[in-house]
């Protein structure tokens, strides 16, 4: 039966005409809305990474080979769980963790390893990696230093966005006031420095993935970004310094249309933030580029050979909405991490829209449709009121902290989910033309071998014996000195991890320093 409002409460009319929709400005215009550039993919296709990392540095570095041999454009780095959290291998809280759900890095030899043969200033890294960002960026000039590599010419992109890690996904380590900080240092660090460089790409990715709808989006997204913009501006850093290697991660579901329009509308929006909010008058700063990722919270372990129609419907989406980058998940993720031949197939799932499908032939090719049209000045001006609910608290800082918007998300995610149990939201394979358990074909699944965390270890203790203990202890003081005052501590950074420093050992300083974040239950 179809649908009398879709998932973000937006009424649907059983058809659409020229009354409904609104003409925008052409492609590569403010406000952007049906793309950044006039000639979209017709000059180049978008960046076709595949996210990967896991077990050891030099597993992943062997993936990251495999993937570019098979066409992938740019490199995308899963952390594992204990660096994402700031510790290191060998620490209690690692233990049962290391190389689990991405690689795992310790100290500069395994970045080394993990770029080994691999030209970074050719090849575009992204590195999704949140509460110590600043330091796994210190980790990748260390390296380029090393091998002589002029840190304008490296190109990429760390994720860094912390405040969706206190609403969605929980690897933050400190209070917001201080990541912030050192969210502005690699700002001010890399403008003058790592030109090139996106200091930070604002996941809506994660908001989504927790439940919330593609409106909720949009909007929580957008709102942290005028928060770091505005961090950023009391940090004396000016709009049109910053906002031009800003970048923006997002989902992309299976409502095809609804998404495009997301998309559409971010865009739209963002432009117009940038400018009006906060006086940008460089174009660049005014430019949504993004980063787009297929849903993993819609894939089933049921089926999983379905996850492929999904992940190309969402492809599709992504590439239609005008994504900068893009990655396809694996049919086999909601099992564990992808095999090689599940990677494979989704980067051909991208090549096969590029090269065989045509809708990369024509900049915005649903633009004047009468439905998405009006569903994207929809999703504007919903987006809209909800950004200036989130002003109304103070911003997205305050309503992180108490809990508004986690709420809203958690609302959004039951409901959804009561929607798949009644069986008013249909899930092919799952409460759907359902075949009897064990049909289909097994698929099979990457494991992590036993002795990782053990070898692991083991390279992580050689590499302490071997380095100057005195000298680490120097670097690691210099830093403490840092975040005690106001000094910019990426420049720390890197001298500390170059001489020896591990990640965890970093951390500890700052969390000696900043304290650690504990969340909260909402305030009423």
């Amino acid at each position: 039966m179809a649908r009398d409002l879709n998932a973000s409460g937006i009424p649907l009319a059983p058809f659409y005409d020229e009354a409904d929709g609104t003409r925008p400005a052409p492609p590569g215009t403010f406000p952007y809305t049906r793309g950044i550039r006039k000639e979209m993919y017709r000059g180049r296709h978008w960046t076709m990474r595949q996210y990967a990392g896991f077990a050891t540095a030099a597993e992943s570095n062997a993936r990251y080979r495999y993937l570019l041999a098979q066409g992938t454009t740019g490199l995308s780095v899963a952390f594992d769980l204990v660096t994402q959290l700031g510790y290191d291998s060998d620490a209690p809280q690692a233990r049962g963790e290391v190389g689990k759900v991405g690689v795992a890095i310790d100290c500069i030899a395994d970045i080394e390893t993990l770029f080994a043969d691999i030209p970074l200033d050719a090849v575009t890294v992204s590195m999704t990696i949140n509460a110590p960002a600043a330091i796994l960026l210190a980790f990748v000039l260390a390296v380029a230093r090393r091998r002589g590599i002029p840190f304008a010419q490296l190109g990429g992109t760390i994720q860094n966005d912390v405040l969706k890690e206190y609403v969605a996904r929980g690897t933050y380590i400190f209070p917001p006031e201080p990541s912030m900080r050192l969210v502005t240092d690699v700002m001010a660090y890399c403008a003058e420095a790592v030109p090139q460089w996106n200091t930070i790409s604002i996941s809506g990715y994660h908001i989504r993935e927790a439940g919330s709808t593609a409106l909720q989006e949009i909007a929580f997204t957008l709102a942290n970004g005028k928060a770091y913009l505005q961090a950023a501006a009391r940090a004396g850093l000016p709009v049109d310094v910053v906002a031009p290697r800003i970048s923006f991660f997002w989902n992309a579901h299976n409502d095809l249309f609804e998404e495009v329009a997301k998309f559409r509308a971010a865009r739209q929006l963002w432009a117009q933030i940038v400018r009006d909010d906060f006086g940008s008058r460089d174009p660049r700063s005014q430019m949504l580029r993004f980063h787009t990722q297929t849903g993993g919270s819609t894939l089933t372990a049921q089926e999983p050979q379905n996850n492929v129609v999904r992940v190309t419907l969402q492809a599709l989406a992504a590439v239609l909405g005008g994504t900068q980058s893009l990655h396809t998940n694996g049919a086999d993720e909601a099992l564990g991490l992808p095999t090689a031949d599940a990677a494979r197939v989704a980067l051909r799932t991208q090549q096969i829209i590029a090269y065989e499908s045509g809708v990369a032939d024509v900049t915005d090719p649903l633009g004047g449709s009468y439905y998405v049209e009006s569903l994207t000045a929809e999703l504007v001006a919903r987006a809209q009121e909800t950004i200036a609910e989130i002003d109304r608290m103070g911003g997205a800082v305050a309503a992180v902290e108490s809990g508004w918007m986690q709420e809203q998300i958690g609302e959004a995610a039951y409901r959804a989910q009561q929607a798949i149990e009644r069986g008013d939201s249909v899930v092919v394979g799952v409460n759907k033309f359902v075949e009897a358990p064990g049909a289909g074909v097994a698929m099979p699944i990457q494991r992590i071998a036993a002795g990782v965390e053990r070898e692991q270890v083991e390279r992580l203790r050689a590499f302490r014996a071997a380095r100057d203990a005195g000298a680490v202890q120097s670097r690691l003081s210099d830093i403490r000195r840092a975040a005690e005052g106001t000094a910019n501590v990426m420049p720390l950074f890197i001298e500390a991890v170059d001489t020896g420093a591990t990640l965890g050992e970093i951390c500890d300083v700052l969390r000696a320093v900043f304290g650690t974040h504990v969340a909260r239950e909402r305030i009423a």
